[in-house]
């Protein structure tokens, strides 16, 4: 891959409401020679994106962000730039279950400085994992609920001594 004259790699778009938080993982990825255009808000990086002339080869967001989510933000930015990947981030337990859902690649905050960008760096070198619809659609797999299902717990277990009651 040849680089670009001021030795920076790919851009990524980081989009991060949390202010401290923006300005390390910016500061993490500038140190790792990606070029990084940061929004504070959803509404931001949809501005930039669209002001921004160049290809970005990376949307790295939060799960959950005020004004729109992070899958749903991913979903309208990768209809303008089908080329981007996809990182999205959680610092709580089950983030990824929201985006695995579209294929897309997940970190768990928080996380190292050199995790991140070892992460990043294989997302953009290796294939892409994107799905172009949702997985459950393309399956035929009907969305329903199966309400309380027996997990083969004891007969003994003291919830079904008072269902026999």
């Amino acid at each position: 891959m040849a680089l670009p004259l001021d030795g920076t790699l790919e851009t990524i778009l980081l989009v991060e409401d949390h202010s401290v938080l923006l300005k390390l993982v910016k500061q993490i990825l500038e140190d790792a020679k990606f070029t990084v255009i940061a929004a504070s808000s959803t509404k931001q990086a949809i501005r930039l994106e669209a002001e921004f002339p160049g290809t970005i080869d990376l949307l790295l967001g939060d799960v959950r962000t005020t004004g729109m989510s992070g899958p749903n933000l991913a979903k309208r930015l990768k209809a303008r730039r089908p080329q981007m990947r996809v990182v999205l981030m959680a610092g709580y337990p089950g983030g990824a279950l929201l985006v695995l859902n579209y294929g897309w690649h997940y970190i768990e905050k928080p996380f190292v400085a050199s995790v991140l960008v070892s992460k990043i760096k294989d997302v953009l070198r290796g294939e892409s994992r994107e799905q172009s619809t949702d997985r459950f659609d393309a399956l035929k797999v009907p969305r329903r609920s199966f309400g309380r299902v027996f997990l083969g717990f004891p007969a003994a277990a003291p919830w079904r001594a008072r269902q026999r009651a």
